[in-house]
């Protein structure tokens, strides 16, 4: 790692950030990519990697993990800095651009920057019963790392979102037993997933939520209560997985002066900030008609990557032309 002057400084390894690394390696661009996470690939790498994506190009399905090794790939080609295991702290302004530094002191100059925190440093949200700290790991769980951890076990699988109902999916095969327990019967899942549910093995326990935990070192059920009658009923499984959400906090990014609505920075037509040469894109980036996806998260971040290519040089070309029309060395995988 150096401390030279970089073109680009990314703050943020995830999908859309890697694919800023490489549209701006395509562009000639000097990069740095800080992230407080020990590896790159975000989200897809850290919380769910068993879990198939479905909604990216070219993929009809695709493991998390394989995505994010491939966009690693892909993001890292152009040999960018990785600066891992660092947490961008105060963003000042230079005559040269910006100055970045680091939790740890690391100082950082770069021309421009572009944030791909997606929802910043995120935590679960837990149920809030007793001895649940006590049993993370032990049968409670936020995610699934390692699908052979529910081989044949009795599964409960909290929630009715997106994440409930894909692993109430993908854990059909390992599971011995899978019950989704949500407490009230609106879902907010892709309408496919909750049909896919409903013509499955899964058991369907709706209008309940868990009250408590049962077991010494290791779960051996719950306590379910109805949440329109109040009536309690033990339920025994091996193990459970939370998917009632995650709390996001951008840290040290709400203080570097930007214009922040529901923890998400707006943006321009640009994907500039208020601040001149700042850009964020994904998940952290709003801006009216914003959809969450991978698939719209890697355009923002190529037209990001151009607009600050014109920031630097005003004489370049917002557009380079198609890749197609390129002569690029494939990555090494």
């Amino acid at each position: 790692m150096s401390t030279n002057l970089v073109d680009v400084t990314i703050v943020g390894g995830g999908p859309c950030g890697l694919f800023a690394s490489f549209y701006a390696g395509l562009r000639g661009m000097s990069v740095r990519i800080i992230d407080s996470l020990p590896e790159l690939g975000g989200q897809l790498a850290a919380l769910y990697p068993e879990k198939y994506v479905y909604d990216v190009p070219g993929f009809p399905k695709i493991l998390a993990k394989d995505l994010a090794h491939d966009m690693i790939v892909q993001g890292t080609q152009f040999n960018p800095e990785l600066v891992l295991e660092e947490t961008a702290n105060e963003l000042i302004k230079t005559d040269e651009g910006y100055l970045i530094k680091t939790v740890s002191g690391l100082e950082l100059p770069t021309r421009t920057v572009i944030i791909s925190a997606g929802a910043g440093a995120f935590s679960p949200t837990k149920i809030g019963v007793d001895r649940e700290d006590d049993l993370h790991g032990k049968g409670v769980h936020y995610g699934v790392r390692d699908k052979s951890v529910f081989k044949d076990k009795k599964l409960a699988i909290v929630g009715g979102g997106d994440s409930a109902f894909d692993w109430c999916i993908n854990l059909e095969d390992t599971a011995g037993e899978i019950t989704l327990i949500h407490r009230r019967d609106v879902f907010k899942a892709h309408e496919d997933s909750i049909e896919k549910v409903k013509d499955s093995s899964v058991n369907m326990k709706i209008w309940y939520a868990v009250k408590e935990l049962h077991g010494d070192d290791q779960l051996t059920g719950v306590t379910l209560e109805h949440t329109q009658t109040k009536e309690k009923e033990h339920f025994p499984c091996d193990a459970v997985i939370v998917n009632i959400g995650f709390k996001s906090n951008l840290g040290p990014i709400k203080d570097w002066g930007l214009n922040i609505v529901k923890n998400q920075i707006v943006v321009d037509n640009h994907y500039e900030t208020t601040l001149p040469g700042v850009f964020a894109v994904g998940d952290v980036a709003t801006f009216e008609g914003k959809l969450k996806l991978i698939a719209t998260g890697v355009g923002e971040a190529a037209t990001a990557v151009c607009f600050a290519k014109t920031y630097i040089d005003p004489e370049a070309k917002l557009f380079p032309g198609h890749s197609s029309d390129m002569d690029i060395p494939a990555p090494q995988a």
